[in-house]
């Protein structure tokens, strides 16, 4: 069977950096399934599947097409139950809510805050147009004055982890001895800030950033193939 994930990219096809995406890059690697990734700008993701979604990640599995990077991990748990478990159970689903909630609202707005003109230099020209006129109307300022204060941004970006902190202290993985959808969440979010910065902007010492080293190791390292 063919797996085709459509995933985010720029002008450089080898630079993915979509924080969903790459939850399911790592969902799918977690589950042992082959997939063939099939990287879009923008513009382009309106071409996908027929136009089934307006953002990616989509993936399509034989006949199933899912959109939604959550959607795409439960129906992957529900679909290959013989693989390793991407939730370990009812719990772990509401868990990973939670972790996506956090991430979503106090990750993401800070990393824009730090990378948003980071990744509109990574664009080709027409997505260059589309994403500032879309990030501008999200943000209801130009672009340019939502970094104003990317340094103080910089400086209280590690405290936004100490959630994480506390429990990556105890324990290799938010999932325990071994890492679980919830990890992929805050995954995707630092891959995003560090494919499209150069940096995750923490101690080498922290332990969020040694519990991200150990997630860029999984499966090969394949993920530090993206810089």
């Amino acid at each position: 069977m063919t797996r085709t994930l459509y995933s985010l990219c720029g002008e450089d096809i080898a630079r993915p950096f979509s924080p969903h995406c790459w939850k399911v890059v790592m969902a799918l690697h977690h589950k042992g399934l082959d997939f063939e990734e099939r990287r879009l700008a923008f513009t382009a993701i309106p071409s996908a599947e027929n136009g089934v979604s307006k953002t990616v990640p989509i993936l399509r599995d034989g006949s199933e097409v899912v959109a939604d990077s959550f959607r795409i991990a439960a129906y992957l748990d529900e679909a290959y139950p013989e693989a390793p478990t991407l939730f370990g159970g009812e719990g772990g689903v509401a868990m990973a809510r939670f972790v996506e909630a956090y991430s979503n609202t106090v990750l993401h707005p800070a990393i824009a805050r730090i990378a948003l003109l980071d990744i509109h230099a990574l664009l080709g020209p027409e997505d260059k147009a589309y994403f500032r006129e879309s990030r501008e109307k999200r943000f209801g300022k130009t672009m340019e004055d939502v970094v104003a204060r990317r340094e103080e941004e910089i400086a209280a970006f590690p405290a936004r982890f100490e959630p994480v902190r506390h429990l990556v202290k105890q324990q290799p993985y938010l999932g325990g001895e071994n890492p679980l959808f919830a990890d992929y969440i805050i995954f995707g979010a630092l891959q995003w800030l560090r494919v499209c910065a150069g940096s995750i902007f923490m101690a080498k010492d922290d332990p969020v950033t040694l519990w991200f080293e150990r997630c860029l190791d999984l499966y090969n390292g394949m993920a530090r193939e993206t810089a």
